[in-house]
């Protein structure tokens, strides 16, 4: 059977940055920024961007472009192991995991997208959500979002993903832009900007710890890191595309996209006395619908606004979607149509769970997706320096400018030692809080360490752990 390519640079770049995008900017990124200090965590949330972020991304894109295969193929082929090959069904799972969620917030958006021709949220935002979120109703809304997605990957990469994203991002980028200009007009939304954009030190000092998971966290679900989506985007690339341009690329878009989503929301809220709105999962349908009920013409900004996330919430779940349909495609043959339809019966019952139980979405969307994105990505780190090691640099420098090979050696070094410690901290830290273990001081010949050297403790055993036991020739050190 014939791999399929991209057509494009731009269309795989368009695909790339529609799968970070996504609700990762528009839904969550606003509440995540509302609830710790604004601008403060702006600023963090861009320093880990850059300097986790974008490697982790080349690390992605390096194993899917070596392998041309999906996340358990590629593990597989370039490893020998078949460790590896089991560790790789871990972001099928993953897959399933996200999209099982995203098709209910797909949901909640396509309704909302509707009723903002009416203004039938308008009275009374926050109840209105409550009634509608979860039960039969969410559960239709789901499937009829879940069908809209199936429909764009069963045509494939070129005529479907490809020519999709070409339409979508444009759009997205453009309403937003208008959204923003008319925002910044109205009375009082100069406040709104400078809690978004003008950071409080005093404030970032003191919440920094606090700040930095939040911002970790958020780094990795907007651009699509450690599900195994960008690796398998990238395995439809060519020899000859530089993967730190790309990647670089496609990494600012993105980050762009997510800051005038900020300015689109902060000066509407503040304009309206709202503040910086409540948080949660439903601080776009709730402090945002209600800020629209206040404005003339409200019916018309909802829906707009809810046309663009819509749009947005599309372009991520297809990439979502492909990880698995690649997976059967590839590994055992199945054809695109039979895939697409199988899993189509398979998410529609996983996402109807999560659409009838608050308490199963918010397992589902809180910690348990957290825990994935952060172990898969600590996964291909350590892959790309430990078992790939310089075959990683070989495929970062192919295709690549003078610039971009310069980088690659210490690239490398970042990827398979520091920034992988940094992550395992996170996931350690990450899984106490999921099981709800509570780690108080621990005295050790009369020394008294608290919770966070506990943690660190932790993390540099398993760290030393996971480099001895991978530790090949041509690994990083």
């Amino acid at each position: 059977m014939t791999r399929e390519s991209w057509q494009t640079r731009i269309g795989f770049i368009l695909a790339a940055v529609g799968s970070a995008v996504g609700l990762g900017n528009l839904w969550r990124f606003p509440w995540m920024t509302s609830e710790n200090g604004g601008a403060a965590f702006l600023l963090v949330y861009l320093g880990v961007v850059l300097l986790v972020g974008v490697p982790g991304l080349l690390a992605e894109f390096v194993i899917g472009r070596r392998s041309r295969r999906n996340p358990v193929g590629a593990l597989s082929d370039l490893s020998n192991s078949k460790y590896w090959s089991a560790f790789g069904h871990v972001f099928v799972v993953t897959g399933v995991v996200l999209l099982s969620f995203y098709s209910v917030v797909g949901g909640w958006i396509l309704r909302y997208f509707a009723e903002s021709f009416t203004g039938a949220y308008f009275a009374n935002p926050g109840a209105h959500f409550d009634a509608v979120s979860y039960g039969l109703d969410a559960v239709g809304f789901h499937l009829l979002f879940l069908g809209v997605t199936a429909l764009v990957v069963l045509r494939g990469v070129r005529r479907g993903i490809e020519k999709a994203t070409k339409l979508m991002m444009p759009a997205i980028v453009a309403l937003l832009v208008a959204l923003a200009a008319w925002g910044l007009t109205l009375d009082g939304a100069a406040e709104g900007v400078a809690f978004f954009l003008s950071p409080d030190v005093g404030f970032l000092r003191a919440n920094f710890f606090d700040i930095l998971p939040q911002a970790a966290g958020q780094a990795l679900f907007t651009l699509s890191l450690g599900a195994g989506t960008m690796l398998t985007y990238a395995s439809y690339l060519g020899e000859d595309r530089s993967l730190v341009a790309d990647g670089t690329a496609i990494a600012v878009l993105n980050t762009l996209v997510g800051v005038l989503a900020g300015v689109v929301v902060f000066p509407i809220l503040f304009a309206l006395g709202s503040g910086a709105g409540a948080g949660g999962p439903g601080a776009l349908f709730v402090s945002l619908a209600g800020a629209f009920a206040a404005l003339p013409y409200g019916e018309v900004v909802g829906v707009v606004f809810f046309g663009v996330v819509l749009l947005a919430a599309l372009s991520s779940s297809i990439s979502m979607l492909e990880i698995p349909v690649s997976f059967l495609v590839d590994e055992y043959g199945v054809s695109r149509r039979r895939a697409v339809a199988g899993l189509l019966g398979v998410f529609a019952v996983t996402g109807s769970v999560c659409a009838l139980d608050a308490g199963v979405f918010g397992v589902v969307a809180g910690p348990l997706v957290d825990l994935l994105l952060t172990g898969g990505l600590v996964g291909f780190l350590l892959f790309a320096g430990w078992v790939l090691g310089t075959a990683a640099v070989e495929e970062l420098r192919r295709g690549a400018g003078s610039f971009a090979q310069s980088v690659a050696t210490p690239w490398l070094y970042a990827v398979g030692v520091v920034i992988p410690v940094f992550l395992i901290f996170t996931f350690v830290s990450g899984l106490a809080g999921a099981l709800g273990v509570a780690v108080g001081p621990l005295s050790l010949l009369g020394v008294t360490f608290d919770q966070t050297r506990v943690f660190l403790a932790v993390t540099v055993a398993v760290a030393v752990a996971s480099f001895l036991g991978l530790r090949r020739s041509r690994s990083v050190l």
